[in-house]
């Protein structure tokens, strides 16, 4: 294995999947000079959405911390592809979660954790990121939370 954040990730117990096809009309991820914008990447397992639901209703916090790191996985997936090598990955800049829960749950940065402290135990420092964690009403295939991302890449 010739890269760290997959040697890392590997110690870890973490295999990256294929990454996953666009559902719809746009691209998986865009890269533009040093920048890698990747698309919003739900809680897939094995191509199925593994944790659907609502926050404060039917999904707990530790059931969505779960589904953040699921997204965070396929959003490596992703930059994997779009760069053939994680280690061309300079930094993760920003991530953008986005939860689906009740007007009354107010717990979505707990959840984006989930994503957020596995990116900087994948990556090192380099996966330390700015970030917003934000309420939705609903998201696509009912899944119960979705996170995009923005990556630094090497030239």
């Amino acid at each position: 294995m010739s890269s760290t954040i997959e040697a890392r990730l590997s110690d870890l117990g973490v295999t990256l999947p294929e990454a996953a096809a666009p559902a719809a009309n746009y691209v998986p991820f865009v890269k533009t000079g040093n920048q890698l914008f990747v698309s919003g990447q739900l809680p897939m397992e094995a191509g199925k959405i593994a944790v659907s639901g609502k926050l404060g209703d039917t999904v707990s916090v530790d059931e969505g911390k779960a589904a953040a790191k699921l997204c965070a996985i396929n959003l490596l997936a992703q930059a994997k592809a779009a760069t053939g090598d994680l280690d061309n990955v300079t930094r993760l800049v920003k991530i953008v979660g986005f939860v689906n829960s009740t007007g009354a749950f107010a717990d979505q940065p707990q959840v984006i954790n989930g994503a957020s402290d596995f990116l900087v135990e994948a990556m090192g420092d380099k996966g330390r990121h700015a970030r917003s964690a934000v309420s939705a009403a609903s998201l696509p295939f009912g899944a119960a939370v979705e996170i995009e991302a923005i990556f630094e890449i090497a030239d």
